[in-house]
């Protein structure tokens, strides 16, 4: 019969230190690979590249934006949106006025009131206010196409960002200037003169 301290043949005695130290071994190797404790949190950068659920809005093509100018359909005020290169000066949009829609345009029936580039002089913008100077062309009679010609201009600039208001000046003096409901104003006009549709 085998003693209780006696190994028995062919197995190896257990050494219980052996596995305590083996543990914290592998403990300490642990961490050595850890992050030590910071007294403060720490912003950590997110790697080089944009990130897989970041979103970009669509930008604008490359060379084009949308302008709004206002054109004649049935005896009313009607807003195109034209795409443009690059953002226009008043004096161009007074220009691309007096040439008149595309021939899509006019295919749809769009015209403009807008003829003869003698009329208008040239606009300039002094604070939020257009100021534009008109020829004899233009001289206030109240006839509906020159009251429609008039709306064009103040719809168009109205819808520039830097431009609340429109006034019209003939031999630098503020001229009359038919509204919509036919009454003359002298005063500044903005687009709630001239009823538009879309």
């Amino acid at each position: 019969m085998t003693g209780t301290g006696t190994p028995r043949p062919g197995r190896r005695p257990r050494r219980p230190g052996h596995r305590w130290a083996a543990l914290a071994a592998a403990l300490a190797l642990l961490a050595g690979c850890g992050v030590s404790a910071e007294d403060r949190p720490r912003v950590i950068e997110p790697p080089g590249g944009p990130h897989p659920m970041a979103t970009t809005p669509p930008a604008e093509p490359t060379g084009q934006l949308t302008e709004t100018l206002c054109f004649v359909r049935d005896e009313r005020l009607v807003r195109v949106d034209r795409r443009v290169p690059s953002p226009s000066t008043p004096d161009t949009q007074i220009r691309y006025l007096v040439e008149g829609p595309t021939a899509g345009d006019r295919d749809a029936g769009l015209a403009t009131a807008l003829t003869g580039a003698s009329r208008i002089t040239g606009v300039r913008i002094t604070g939020r206010e257009a100021l534009v100077d008109v020829a004899d062309g233009l001289a206030g009679t109240g006839r509906t196409d020159e009251m429609l010609a008039f709306g064009q201009v103040v719809c168009t600039l109205t819808a520039r960002p830097d431009v609340d208001l429109v006034s019209f000046l003939h031999d630098s003096r503020r001229l009359g200037v038919p509204r919509a409901d036919g009454s003359l104003s002298t005063g500044p006009l903005t687009v709630s003169d001239y009823p538009v549709a879309r």
